[in-house]
């Protein structure tokens, strides 16, 4: 039996929104364990810190942090630091945490966050430091509790894990094999967060594209979409992250059919050159992810595409960089995260020869960027003078007069509203964009 606690827990979360879904885990299981969020002001009792590992400056950046929290430890010794997350499950991590960050006295890897309340008890009764990090990745665990800071929208995690191993990428090693969830288990997540007010769910996954595959019955993503489709009272269906190689023409279909599948696909293209994507193990040919645009393009008229690009991968020469700026004119994405190639120990791309020197990478990651900005602002100020849907999700973080959400197309929009729209549909007349944001006014009347 699991002691009650009474303190205060603060979590900060590093990386993707596979971590923040975690994080949300974490609050649930430490609030069912007595914890309580900690209040402006205060100390904690407990500090949660989950780590990302995709590239090496966020792991410098986490390990100054960590560092940090030993201030905690001093002027609080019963306080507790713990670290959680891609980087713990790394191997070595724990090594170097035992030599390097003493205070840590809790590390967890991403198999086992169900256990963190029974490791707290140990660490209480033992007042031995826990390092726990399994290496076998964990069999789906249904029903984990959850304290969700957003209630309009919600991550729902549809797989686990990752089975393509492109070989820039640490996520296989630290997160697993793929692992789906039964469908009718997510199917009632949604229905419970539904039943709670929310509005939107977003589908979480590695490859959502390629969700379930290791299941008894043949139910895909496609399936999936449909499934949830159906649940009432939902308003919109969001999935992140789509892989091209297991994206067809016949899911397109399916989300053009699902009237809650929003008119966004987030397709990471991370090079616009055939030989850096062979390289990259990523499974298919610019010219094939061209043809999967041009089809999102006649199946989903007006549909917002993203995606994720890579400046610097090794071996990557001038004319290699020449093609991502090609396809990046062909494509006119409405936005693209950038990344300098980051060198991760234990993939195959770190040992590859021809490693690109920092400031070859720095000045192509500049000149990518101009460019997608500018094509982000040009994609933007075509909605100029259109009316669009809005759900509300709160004050605007710059302007605490105005109100911000975003259309079906994902695109941040802020207008004058007042409390009363927030988690609501309203429809906005855009009257001016910039790079990131519309500007518009409600119309009243209309949702």
């Amino acid at each position: 039996m699991t002691t009650q606690h009474n303190g205060y827990y603060l979590i900060e979360t590093y990386g993707c929104q596979m971590n923040e879904r975690d994080s949300e885990v974490i609050a649930g299981l430490l609030e069912t364990a007595g914890y309580q969020a900690v209040p402006a002001g205060q100390d904690p009792d407990l500090v949660v810190i989950n780590t990302c590992s995709v590239r090496d400056s966020a792991e410098k950046k986490i390990y100054g942090r960590i560092g940090q929290w030993k201030d905690l430890r001093r002027r609080k010794p019963s306080a507790v630091v713990a670290v959680g997350g891609c980087m713990a499950q790394a191997p070595g991590t724990v090594e170097f945490m035992q030599k390097k960050y003493p205070h840590v006295e809790l590390v967890f890897g991403t198999h086992n966050l169900h256990r963190l309340p029974e490791f707290l008890q140990q660490l209480q009764e033992t007042g031995m430091p826990v390092y726990e990090v399994a290496n076998e990745e964990h069999q789906v665990h249904e029903g984990l509790p959850s304290a969700r800071e957003n209630h309009i929208k919600a991550w729902v995690n549809v797989t686990l894990g990752c089975n393509n191993f492109c070989t820039y990428c640490i996520v296989p090693y630290v997160r697993g094999r793929e692992r789906s969830r039964n469908p009718a288990a997510i199917a009632a997540e949604v229905e419970e967060l539904v039943a709670a007010g929310y509005k939107e769910v977003t589908l979480l996954g590695q490859n959502v594209n390629s969700y379930g595959k290791d299941l008894p019955e043949d139910f895909g993503f496609a399936e999936l979409l449909q499934l949830i489709n159906r649940i009432a009272g939902l308003e919109r269906i969001r999935f992140t992250t789509s892989h091209p190689r297991d994206f067809t023409r016949s899911l397109i279909e399916t989300c053009a059919g699902c009237e809650k599948v929003c008119e966004h696909f987030h397709l990471p293209l991370q090079a616009g050159s055939n030989r850096i994507l062979k390289l990259m193990n990523r499974g298919y040919s610019r010219e094939e992810y061209f043809r999967l645009v041009d089809q999102v393009r006649e199946l989903v008229p007006g549909a917002a595409i993203t995606t994720d690009l890579i400046v610097g991968f090794p071996g990557e020469t001038e004319a290699d960089f020449q093609d991502t700026l090609a396809a990046v004119e062909y494509v006119r994405f409405d936005n693209a995260f950038t990344f300098m190639y980051s060198p991760r120990q234990g993939t195959k791309a770190a040992e590859m020869p021809d490693q690109l020197p920092r400031s070859v990478k720095r000045e192509r990651l500049e000149r990518l960027m101009k460019l997608q900005y500018g094509i982000s602002r040009a994609e933007n100020e075509k909605l100029v003078g259109q009316r669009v849907q809005v759900l509300v999700e709160g004050e605007s973080k710059k302007d605490p007069t105005r109100f911000s959400g975003r259309t079906r197309t994902n695109k941040l929009v802020v207008f004058p509203g007042e409390p009363a729209d927030v988690g609501q549909l309203r429809m906005v007349e855009i009257k001016r964009a910039k790079t990131w944001t519309l500007h518009g006014e409600k119309v009243e009347g209309c949702s």
